[in-house]
Order: C-alpha cells, then sequence, then structure tokens
C-alpha cells in the first residue's frame, strides 16, 4: 500500500504528463476493435433517432479550414439563453418554494431527457469492503491510506463485472470531522497534499472503472450492467451520469465513516472529469461543495456560444458516449425530424450550473498560454456563471456579485479571484488543471463552513 501511495501521490507532475509509449502491435489492434465498436454504437442510436448525417464539429487545429471560431464578434450567435427563473409556461419564479417544487424538476427533466440521460430506477445493490487502514506520508503529512471497494450485484447479467476501488486518505492527526473531496481521475500529486494539510480527508475514484470512456464500452459498466448487455435507448444515460452516481455511491459509504463530516463532503473534477462533477452536485443535492477544473463543452460552457469547441464535437463519434442518445440530434443536419442546433436545447449550462445553487460552487480554469486551450471557453463559461447567479441569490446564497447581465459580463484578469459568494469563480495561471486554485477552493469552503456553524 505505502508503494501504490508513493507512485499515486508522490510522482513528478512532469511523470504524470508525460506521453503515453508507442502501442505494441497487439494494443494497436486492440484499438482498432474498439474503434470499430464504437462507430458500431454511434450508428445504432442515429439509426434509433433517424438522423442520416450529422455536422462535423469544428477543429481544434488553428490551422485547419474547418478550425473553431475564436473571434467573439462571432460567438453569440443565439443571444436569448433558456432563463432559470421561467417556468416551462412562461411565469417567473419568485421564491425558493416555487424553485423546488416546480422549476428545479422542470430543469432536471429537460436535461434528464435531452442532454444527459436518465439513470435506471432500479439500479442492483452496490456493496463495499473496506480494508485495515496503513499509514503512510503525503511529503512530510503522516496519513493513513484505506482501500474501499464498491462491487455491485450482477446476478441479472454475471458477465458485467463491475467493481470499483476507491483510495480513501486521512491525516493521522485530526481533532475535528474532516470535510473530504472526492477526487475523479489521478490527481496530479501536490492536490491531496494541499486538501491533507487543511485537515480534509480525500478520497480518489477512477472512473472508468465504473463507466469505460467510449462508445464500445456502453454496453459494458454499469450501463451495460443496467441494460444487460444491450444496447442504449435514445433517453438512456450517458457516461457523465454514470461517473457521477459512481460518486454519489461513494458519498453514500462515507457518510458512513464516523470521522467524516458527513455535511462536508464534496466532488471535484478536471476536463471531462470536470463535466462529471458539475452533474453529480447539481443532481444529487446532499453533495454540500464541487470544484469544477477546465470542464469545457458538455460542462459549464454554454452550448450556444459558438466559441471553441460545439455541440457536434460532442455528438460525434468520439464524446457521445458522455451524453444521452437523444443528444445527437441537435447535431443533426438531416433527419427524420429535420435539423436541429444547439439553439433548439431546452436548456444550457448555465441551468446545470444553478441545480447547484444555494450550495458551494467553485468553478476553475487555467490560462490557455500554460495549456488551459480557448477551446475550453472561458469566457462563455464565466457568463454562464453569470447566468446561473440568480438562483443563488433567489435561495438566499451570494453569487459573483456583477449582477444579472451575462451577455455582456466580462471575466476578470487571470488570477483574480471572485470568492466572496458560495457560487465562485478563479481562472488560475497554470494550464489544464484546478493544482493551482486548490488552496483558494480549501479557504474559500473553510470562510463558508465558519459562517454556517
Amino acid at each position: 500500500m505505502k508503494a501504490i501511495a508513493a507512485l499515486l501521490l508522490l510522482a513528478p507532475l512532469a511523470q504524470a504528463q508525460a506521453q503515453a509509449p508507442i502501442a505494441t502491435p497487439a494494443q494497436q489492434a486492440a484499438r482498432e476493435l474498439q474503434n470499430q465498436a464504437t462507430a458500431r454504437d454511434h450508428q445504432q442510436m442515429l439509426d434509433q433517432l433517424g438522423i442520416t448525417k450529422l455536422r462535423p464539429g469544428p477543429s481544434g487545429d488553428p490551422k485547419s479550414p474547418d478550425s473553431a471560431n475564436y473571434d467573439e464578434a462571432k460567438a453569440n450567435p443565439y443571444p436569448d439563453w433558456p432563463d432559470p427563473l421561467r417556468l416551462n409556461n412562461g411565469k417567473r419564479v419568485t421564491s425558493a418554494k416555487i424553485w423546488q417544487q416546480q422549476r428545479r424538476p422542470e430543469i432536471i427533466e429537460h436535461f434528464e431527457r435531452e442532454v444527459l440521460g436518465r439513470v435506471p430506477k432500479a439500479l442492483p445493490a452496490v456493496n463495499w469492503t473496506v480494508e485495515p487502514a496503513t499509514q503512510s506520508t503525503v511529503g512530510a503529512l503522516p496519513v493513513r491510506i484505506q482501500q474501499l471497494t464498491a462491487r455491485v450485484d450482477n446476478r441479472a447479467a454475471p458477465d458485467i463485472d463491475v467493481t470499483f476501488p476507491v483510495t480513501l486518505i486521512k491525516p493521522q492527526k485530526q481533532k475535528r470531522l474532516m470535510p473530504t473531496l472526492i477526487m475523479f481521475g489521478f490527481s496530479p500529486p501536490h492536490f491531496p497534499a494541499d486538501l491533507l494539510a487543511a485537515g480534509w480527508a480525500v478520497a480518489l475514484v477512477n472512473p472508468t472503472s465504473i463507466q469505460a470512456d467510449n462508445g464500445a464500452g456502453l454496453t459494458r459498466g454499469i450501463i451495460g450492467l443496467a441494460n444487460k448487455g444491450q444496447p442504449r435507448h435514445p433517453e438512456d444515460w450517458g457516461a457523465l451520469r454514470a461517473w457521477a452516481w459512481g460518486a454519489s455511491q461513494v458519498l453514500t459509504q462515507l457518510k458512513r465513516d464516523p470521522e467524516i463530516d458527513a455535511r462536508r463532503i464534496g466532488i471535484e473534477g478536471v476536463s471531462r472529469y470536470g463535466k462529471a462533477a458539475l452533474v453529480a452536485m447539481a443532481f444529487d443535492e446532499r453533495f454540500a461543495m464541487v470544484l469544477i477544473g477546465s470542464s469545457g463543452e458538455g460542462g459549464t460552457k454554454p452550448h450556444r456560444r459558438n466559441f471553441g469547441e460545439a455541440v457536434e464535437n460532442l455528438t460525434g463519434s468520439g464524446e457521445y458516449h458522455w451524453m444521452a442518445g437523444n443528444f445527437l440530434k441537435y447535431g443533426a443536419a438531416e433527419s427524420r425530424d429535420g435539423a436541429r442546433t444547439a439553439n433548439d436545447l431546452p436548456v444550457d449550462s448555465s441551468e446545470l450550473i444553478a441545480l447547484c445553487a444555494p450550495r458551494l460552487t467553485f468553478i476553475s480554469y487555467g490560462s490557455p498560454d500554460a495549456g488551459d486551450a480557448l477551446w475550453l471557453d472561458q469566457q462563455g463559461s464565466y457568463m454562464a456563471a453569470v447566468a446561473a447567479g440568480g438562483v443563488f441569490r433567489l435561495l438566499g446564497a451570494r453569487d459573483l456579485g456583477v449582477g444579472n447581465d451575462y451577455r455582456n459580463a466580462q471575466k476578470p484578469a487571470i488570477g483574480v479571484a471572485q470568492t466572496s459568494g458560495q457560487l465562485a469563480w478563479r481562472q488560475h495561471e497554470g494550464g489544464h488543471t484546478d493544482g493551482p486554485n486548490v488552496p483558494y477552493f480549501v479557504e474559500w469552503a473553510e470562510r463558508n463552513f465558519a459562517t454556517r456553524e
């Protein structure tokens, strides 16, 4: 366990970012089979939806003739976004009761039907085994490391095994109940150190052990187990909701730990896992806080922005598995229901952020100059946060404090934090990571904890 912990937590960041070795012939053959299976699954969903042609997504290569747009003058072709505080019947949401009982369910229904998919109502039970803790160190800090393993009952489809490990790390000496951050992916090594030094616990989860990050895996993992190995239907959940479901199972287990503060368990992720962290926070109101790192399209970036990555990238064969099958309709150039665009979506990212209110929501991005590419649309994500702010205020929380005009909102300079409220924003000087923002996140969360004692 100590050797594993050392590799996971203390390996140099450069090593974590190193390029993968050249694939062997066997690995290349396996990859080709995976690509073929993904293409077949993507096509079967297009067939279900009657889509005969998708619009291609823009290229991330600025030298390509179909390069993504990075001109702000062309970035907002759809100036009117869905209003999170207006009911489907057009009436304004004027109270927390109306939000909770009417508007929030409406928004969730739109996301489940058209964007992210529905989690099956009757999923198999999750059984946990907990190993004894071992002593180790993170830097000079003494810690205890414990391995938790979730096994999903697979008697309905015995050939599909869903087992996902969780590495729980706690500082050895801690007098209070510990706030805890569930972290998606194998994070760079300084992240747990920052949190552990503040007296927090950390739970590391590998999302791909819950659901594979490709279309070929949709008949396996928790989605495949729920469908007994059969392909998805258009309203079935995609990988983002599957990863979020896994985080919720971890949260349920952590709440049983007498050393953990059950009121202060949060979720974190970067890039595609930043999308999943946002989804987990939005749908599961038991999460107290979220750190959303560089999430881009499908996360905090508005679908209605023509800047960087687009809806059409998510509907292509490389990323469609993150979303519900129905989402492919919004990239359709030709289909039995006609062409649709992002502007036909009933919801947008601002409403996904709004579903997190009034809980602690920290949106993190990095610098394009350091590798957090403009493709992610940092400016658009800031606009979405401003557009979500009214829901935070309605529910008695503080937003970014810059008003309601998301159309003209300009994100602050890199390194300038807007962290006075329960909705927070900071774009750091580093690259495609949220590491430089972790100390700011911890200080902000602790300050909010203190005001709510």
